[in-house]
C-alpha cells in the first residue's frame, strides 16, 4: 500500500484530524478542572497548560524543519509555520465569535485576556522587527543565535509571570463549573495523556500536510504559512471549540492568544537555537514581516471589544470583529500566496 499516494495522504489527514479533535476536547475539559481545583484561574491555565500543549506541534515542526530540511528553505518553512499559526489562531477567534451566538464573545472577557493579547502583540512586533533588522542591516550575522531571539524568550517568561499576577488580582468575569467531585490527579493524568496524543498526531499531521501540499504542487511559502500552519493549529481549534462547549470562553481565547505568545517567544527562540547557519532571521523571507504586521492588526481587532466592552454586530449573528478577523486572514493568505508565486 502506497501511503504517499494522494488518496492515502487525504485519508491520513482525515484520521489524524479526528484523533486530534477527540483528544483536544479532553484536553480542554481537564485544563478547566485543573484551573478550578488549583485556583490558578482560566486565563493562566489557558496560557500555560492549554496553549503550551496545543502549540507543541509548531515547536516540533519548526525544529524538524531547521534540522532535517535545513538551510534557508527549512528556516523559512519554520518561520512560516509560526507566523502563519498566529494568523490562523486569530481567525479561530473570529470563528468562535460566530459560534458563540450571544453577541460578541470578546466583550464578555476580563482584563487577563487583554493582557495576554497585548503581550502577544508585543512579541509579534519584536519578531517581525527581527526579520526587517536582520534582512536590511546584516545585524548579528556572525552570531550563533540572534540577540532578538533571546529578548523574545525573556519577554515570554516575564509575560507568564505578568499573566499570573493579573489573574490573581482580578475578579472572575464568568461563571465556573463546579468540579468539586472531580479528581485533580485524574484531571492531570487525562491532560498529560491527551496532550501527548495531540502532539504526536499533530506533528504527524504536519508532515502529512506537507506531503499533500507538495503532491498538489503548492508553493513552499504558501505551504509554510497557510497549509502547514493550519495543520499544526488544528489542536488550538479543537481545544477552543471544546472550551466554548463547556462555557469557558476565557479559557478558549487565552488558549489562542497564549499560543501566539508561545509561538513567538518560545518556538522561534528554539528554532533559532537549532538553526546551525547563524541567526534564523537572516534566512527568513521578508513576507513574514508583513504577516506579522497583519497579525498585530488582527490582535488589536480582538483587544478593542475586550477593553471597551463594545458589542458591535452586523445582523443578529455576525459581529464586526469576526468580519474583520476573517477578512484580514483572507487578505494575508492572498498576499502570501501571490508573493510565493512571484518568487518563482
Amino acid at each position: 500500500m502506497d501511503f504517499s499516494s494522494l488518496p492515502m495522504l487525504w485519508a491520513q489527514l482525515a484520521i489524524l484530524a479526528g484523533v486530534i479533535l477527540v483528544s483536544a476536547t479532553q484536553l480542554a475539559k481537564s485544563a478547566d478542572i485543573i484551573a478550578f481545583k488549583t485556583g490558578l484561574g482560566r486565563s493562566f491555565v489557558g496560557v500555560v497548560l492549554l496553549a503550551t500543549a496545543t502549540s507543541l506541534p509548531e515547536l516540533g515542526t519548526g525544529i524538524s524543519s531547521v534540522t532535517v530540511i535545513g538551510g534557508p528553505s527549512g528556516a523559512d518553512l519554520a518561520a512560516g509555520d509560526a507566523f502563519g499559526s498566529n494568523l490562523f489562531n486569530l481567525l479561530i477567534i473570529g470563528i468562535l465569535d460566530l459560534l458563540w451566538r450571544r453577541g460578541s464573545i470578546l466583550a464578555t472577557l476580563g482584563s487577563s485576556v487583554a493582557l495576554v493579547g497585548l503581550l502577544g502583540a508585543g512579541v509579534i512586533v519584536i519578531a517581525g522587527g527581527a526579520i526587517l533588522v536582520h534582512n536590511n542591516l546584516n545585524f548579528g550575522s556572525g552570531l550563533p543565535i540572534s540577540p532578538v531571539s533571546v529578548v523574545l524568550a525573556l519577554v515570554f517568561v516575564v509575560a507568564l509571570f505578568a499573566v499570573y499576577r493579573e489573574e490573581k488580582s482580578t475578579e472572575k468575569t464568568e461563571p465556573e463549573h463546579d468540579y468539586s467531585e472531580n479528581s485533580l490527579k485524574k484531571a492531570v493524568l487525562i491532560y498529560g495523556t491527551a496532550a501527548a496524543i495531540v502532539v504526536v498526531a499533530a506533528v504527524r499531521l504536519a508532515h502529512t500536510g506537507e506531503g499533500l501540499a507538495e503532491a498538489m504542487g503548492w508553493e513552499r511559502s504558501f505551504v509554510g504559512t497557510q497549509f502547514l500552519a493550519l495543520s499544526t493549529s488544528l489542536p488550538e481549534l479543537a481545544a477552543s471549540v471544546a472550551a466554548i462547549r463547556i462555557m469557558a470562553p476565557e479559557l478558549a481565547i487565552t488558549n489562542l492568544l497564549g499560543s501566539n505568545l508561545f509561538n513567538m517567544g518560545f518556538v522561534l527562540f528554539l528554532d533559532d537555537a537549532a538553526y546551525i547557519d547563524g541567526p534564523i532571521w537572516t534566512a527568513v523571507s521578508p513576507i513574514h514581516a508583513l504577516t506579522a504586521a497583519i497579525a498585530v492588526l488582527m490582535t488589536m481587532v480582538v483587544l478593542i471589544p475586550v477593553v471597551s466592552k463594545a458589542k458591535t454586530s452586523i445582523g443578529r449573528v455576525v459581529t464586526l470583529e469576526s468580519s474583520l478577523l476573517i477578512s484580514l486572514y483572507v487578505i494575508a493568505s492572498l498576499l502570501v500566496f501571490y508573493s510565493g508565486r512571484g518568487g518563482h
